[in-house]
């Protein structure tokens, strides 16, 4: 069997340039670790070294087996370290959220979710809710934050949030001067909206129908930054987030349009997997809770003007 001195005198031999050397940095003789080697070369079956070198230079397979020590020897290092009651447990998180997410809160998650663990690993996937909540069923993410439309008896839903939303269109494009539109009035403008695979986009257009609407005219787009592109260029009406997106109204890029009925609030979940529980992704779901905040996008206070 393969043994971890084994393995450090190999190492020490090729950083160290010879068997003496390397017998004196780990404390034995140059006979003990000629013995460590041979052991070695008996249970991997391979020839280390160029014996007809003057020096201790590896053949083609030793430098294959050199690179499995290193590994080894880290994995060791990193296994001792948490001997020590300062150090911090390695954290690894697959964690996926949409783009509006990404625009406004996620960077204050990451930051409170590093402060928690210093050495956690975030290995973070902007996508559409539909195709994050495919990856979440499937395993190969561990925690999503998307709008709250999908269900599944083996996901745990934990709300986080409602995100207000409201019609916009570029200003002058619809008469505004007249009160709150009937929204039968709204839909004969060209309607711009998020397609299937977007969360918020299966949201409305499922509560459009229970409204008896029918869009005649409809421009969909996956992208919610597509989307906020062609409505500030005049191609339609569309809705956004009231808060977070005030500052392009502020602006002048957007125009605000109360209609009647007013469209309900987008709730979003935190969803994880039931039969992959865990105390450190609960906790994560905790954190997600305290931080939460889709009022306002994440360069500056008043929120970006993108099309400035």
């Amino acid at each position: 069997m393969v043994s971890l001195r084994q393995l450090e005198a190999l190492y020490w031999i090729v950083e160290l340039g010879t068997f003496e050397k390397a017998s004196a940095r780990l404390n034995t003789t140059q006979s003990a670790i000629s013995k460590r080697i041979r052991e070695l070369e008996s249970v991997t079956g391979i020839e280390i070294f160029d014996r007809s070198q003057r020096l201790a230079r590896l053949t083609e397979a030793g430098e294959e087996l050199l690179i499995l020590a290193r590994q080894m020897l880290d994995l060791e290092s990193q296994m001792l370290q948490l001997k020590s009651s300062r150090a911090k447990p390695v954290r690894k998180l697959r964690l996926g959220v949409t783009e509006l997410t990404a625009w406004t809160w996620l960077p204050r998650l990451v930051a409170a979710l590093q402060e928690r663990w210093p050495r956690i690993i975030i290995e973070p996937e902007v996508d559409m809710a539909r195709a994050l909540f495919e990856r979440l069923t499937s395993g190969s993410i561990e925690l999503v934050i998307i709008p709250e439309v999908f269900r599944d008896p083996d996901i745990t839903s934990v709300f986080l949030a409602d995100v207000e939303n409201a019609w916009m269109a570029k200003p002058s494009l619809v008469d505004t001067g007249r009160g709150p539109m009937p929204l039968e009035e709204l839909v004969r403008h060209p309607i711009l909206t998020q397609g299937s695979r977007s969360g918020s986009g299966m949201y409305f257009n499922k509560w459009l129908k229970s409204q008896g609407i029918a869009v005649t005219r409809l421009i969909s787009s996956d992208s919610l930054n597509a989307m906020l592109g062609l409505t500030v260029a005049g191609l339609g009406v569309s809705y956004f987030p009231r808060a977070c997106f005030s500052p392009l109204v502020a602006s002048g890029k957007l125009e605000l349009i109360e209609v009647s009925p007013s469209l309900p609030p987008v709730p979003y979940a935190a969803m994880y997997a039931s039969n992959r529980p865990s105390a450190f992704i609960e906790e994560v779901v905790d954190i997600a809770r305290s931080v939460c905040d889709f009022s306002r996008q994440l360069q500056s206070r008043a929120g970006p003007d993108p099309w400035a």
